[in-house]
């Protein structure tokens, strides 16, 4: 496993605007988010075993923090010819599996990832009311096998300092994670 670290856009960018299919086939765009307070928009996949490690947890952060006026959606940009594991048939089962409640996209030609200057799964980023970019980085300190638990403390942490009209610090732990799978020729620069 190659670590990938995030490439941590900066600061107050705007949201990149988007429309993808979900796994029940509905077309989601930013705009479907409109009325929430914070989206946070999280680039993952099926198979990597840092998205497995932390899955449960973003579908607890996620069930809890919806009420709370905080919209969740989910990327898939790594290319499903090369990884099967990743299709849409089987983001419908990981969707089951992991108890999402919230949208899972595929972004099959991987524009919106580059837009977002995604480079891992998992890659997070929160953006304001505004839909400027707030947050990005880790979710917590866990990674697959160093023995720290999943709490999500990171991301739960900067949600309940916005949620109160606080702001965040500058300093942000990037995420880490295995690199987005891109179609061959179709890597950022």
């Amino acid at each position: 496993m190659a670590l990938t670290p995030s490439n941590m856009l900066p600061l107050g960018t705007v949201a990149p605007d988007f429309s993808l299919q979900d796994t029940e086939g509905k077309l989601v765009t930013l705009n479907s988010f409109s009325e929430s307070r914070l989206l946070l928009v999280a680039f993952i996949c099926n198979h990597c075993p840092f998205v497995k490690h932390i899955s449960s947890e973003l579908a607890t952060m996620a069930n809890e923090y919806q009420s709370k006026g905080v919209a969740f959606v989910a990327i898939n940009s790594n290319d499903i010819q090369a990884y099967p594991d990743d299709n849409m048939e089987n983001m419908v089962r990981e969707v089951q599996e992991a108890g999402y409640c919230f949208p899972y996209l595929l972004d099959e030609a991987q524009e919106v990832a580059k837009a977002y200057d995604a480079a891992c799964t998992p890659d997070f980023y929160v953006f304001d009311q505004n839909r400027l970019l707030v947050y990005r980085g880790q979710l917590d300190g866990s990674r697959p096998g160093n023995n720290i638990p999943v709490t999500g403390e990171d991301i739960r942490s900067a949600l309940d300092i916005l949620l109160v009209g606080g702001s965040l610090t500058e300093q942000q732990t990037p995420s880490v994670g295995c690199n987005i799978k891109w179609k061959p020729g179709n890597e950022p620069d």
